[in-house]
């Protein structure tokens, strides 16, 4: 009898050897739908036309990018917060000027180090979160967002002293090859989505992921349990921070171009909170989910305004119908389901696969 079995059979309890001796198998089912997916994105850079990849699908992979650097921060640790978009402007200015003032230095490198920037922007502005949380600590990271873009803005040396504040995406070369077109760029935001989405899976099921939700779930219980507190939330904002630094640069030359500081104000910060509030907190396919509902619905009620009435509905009318449909669903959510589509979703294939059981 094994070690394992015999503690089982201690307690009055019996299993089967490989139940004790093998671990649970996984299905390869969901890395093979996940493989398929992935090919199906960047098999997508053969479309013909430029406007999937200007209005739909760049916007919609850096804002899910954005969304799961918030994620981080805010579904798996439990820190609130209303920088995003400061970060995102850090990552955006520090780039510019890598690329701008070490011209030598590849466009991936310089992307890593611009979110390298944005984390320590994070780490500083995530200092008040030893002491505060809750709103207190949301009120302590919207200084960020007023501090960060009023520093660019003030002084020219961020923006090479244009007249008008804003930086313009440098060439795009990586690896020898041009990424200046639509499909250049989409493949360049694609690989860094790809690239920073398995890096926060493995975070999340890391002892450094569990250690976040540990805290989120109750930090005096973790502190007790001897995680270190402190550390981890500043790891927090660092990997959050990161991943916002390096969507804030692709947000600027990717898909605007030109950007200035003002691209990245408090409206930005806020449709990345209803992105995962929409997708879901504390799920990597909620930021997903959250910024197609987010970068899709404006366009499904432009096109259905213009094939419906042909255009004689005002833009104006159409946004604040969008900010109606927004808030109504966010409240809805809020007192319905917290955790998002996301959690609907699973909701609907456990019921599916009752079926036709009453659940």
């Amino acid at each position: 009898m094994s070690l394992a079995q015999a503690d089982l059979a201690a307690t009055g309890l019996s299993a089967a050897p490989d139940e004790v001796l093998r671990p649970a198998p996984t299905s390869v089912l969901p890395r093979a739908l996940g493989a398929i997916g992935i090919a199906a994105l960047y098999g997508l850079a053969f479309l013909p036309n430029d406007y999937w990849f200007n209005a739909i699908l760049i916007p919609f992979l850096i804002m899910a990018l954005a969304g799961l650097g918030l994620n981080l921060l805010t579904g798996y640790a439990g820190l609130a917060s209303l920088g995003s978009g400061a970060f995102m402007s850090v990552g955006a200015f520090a780039t510019y000027n890598l690329l701008l003032r070490a011209p030598a230095l590849p466009l991936a490198a310089s992307l890593i180090l611009g979110g390298g920037f944005a984390a320590a922007a994070g780490v500083l502005f995530g200092l008040p979160s030893l002491r505060i949380k809750g709103f207190y600590l949301a009120a302590a990271t919207l200084a960020a967002q007023f501090f960060l873009p009023w520093l660019f803005n003030q002084y020219g040396w961020f923006s090479n002293y244009t007249t008008s504040g804003s930086i313009s995406a440098p060439r795009l070369v990586a690896f020898g090859r041009d990424l200046s077109h639509p499909a250049g760029r989409y493949l360049l935001t694609l690989t860094a989505v790809v690239l920073l989405t398995a890096l926060a899976r493995n975070i999340v099921r890391s002892q450094t992921g569990r250690n976040w939700m540990a805290i989120r779930d109750m930090e005096t219980a973790a502190a007790v349990g001897g995680i270190p507190v402190g550390f981890n939330k500043l790891a927090a904002f660092a990997v959050s921070s990161f991943i916002l630094g390096i969507a804030g640069a692709l947000w600027a030359f990717a898909y605007l171009g030109t950007v200035d500081a003002s691209s990245f104000d408090l409206n930005r910060s806020f449709t990345i909170l209803f992105i995962i509030i929409i997708g879901g907190m504390g799920s990597i396919a909620g930021a997903f989910i959250g910024s197609a509902f987010v970068i899709l619905l404006p366009i499904l009620i432009s096109h259905l305004a213009e094939s419906a009435f042909g255009g004689a509905v005002d833009a104006g009318q159409l946004q604040n119908l969008e900010k109606i449909l927004f808030g109504s669903l966010i409240v809805i959510l809020l007192i319905k389901e917290p955790h998002g589509l996301t959690a609907l979703a699973a909701k609907f294939r456990t019921r599916l696969r009752q079926w036709p059981l009453k659940v």
